[in-house]
């Protein structure tokens, strides 16, 4: 699977160590940066980049970092298409592929440590839409939502 990754000055930290994570999981990871550290850089440029990536079929899926997850998660939701969540556990970042078809997980690296992140690339990453019949119901009322509905 194609798992593009991105994070500000915030998340920069922890970037590295979940790029191998994925890597390791045998998926082809896109990296949209920060390639380097700089203070001044601002979550949501970060965020349009990883959304664009998903809208242009360049990934499936999407792993936004910054200091808490909550702007990038913010900004990231204000692209069609981009369901994206903060999640800080390892049933949020399964469950909410499987029930809710959230193709972005943000994580907030001044929150969690790696190991835990790691987990949480992992339990994102291998989760599938389920595909049931109330999921895909509520899918469609949020996409209506998103289209202005």
């Amino acid at each position: 699977m194609k798992i593009a990754i991105a994070c500000d000055h915030g998340g920069y930290p922890l970037k590295q160590a979940l790029v191998d994570e994925l890597e390791a999981g045998g998926h082809e990871v896109v990296d949209l940066g920060a390639h380097q550290y700089d203070k001044d850089d601002d979550y949501p440029d970060f965020a349009r980049y990883l959304g664009q990536a998903i809208q242009h079929g360049q990934a499936d899926k999407g792993v936004l970092l910054c200091g808490s997850g909550v702007g990038a998660s913010i900004a990231a939701n204000k692209l069609t298409g981009v369901r994206a969540a903060v999640c800080h556990d390892v049933y949020s970042a399964h469950q909410g592929v499987e029930h809710d078809d959230m193709n972005v997980i943000c994580l907030g690296a001044r929150i969690i440590g790696e190991e835990t992140a790691r987990e949480l690339v992992r339990a994102f990453a291998g989760a599938v839409f389920s595909g049931e019949a109330r999921h895909i119901r509520r899918l469609e009322k949020v996409k209506g939502m998103e289209a202005g509905g």
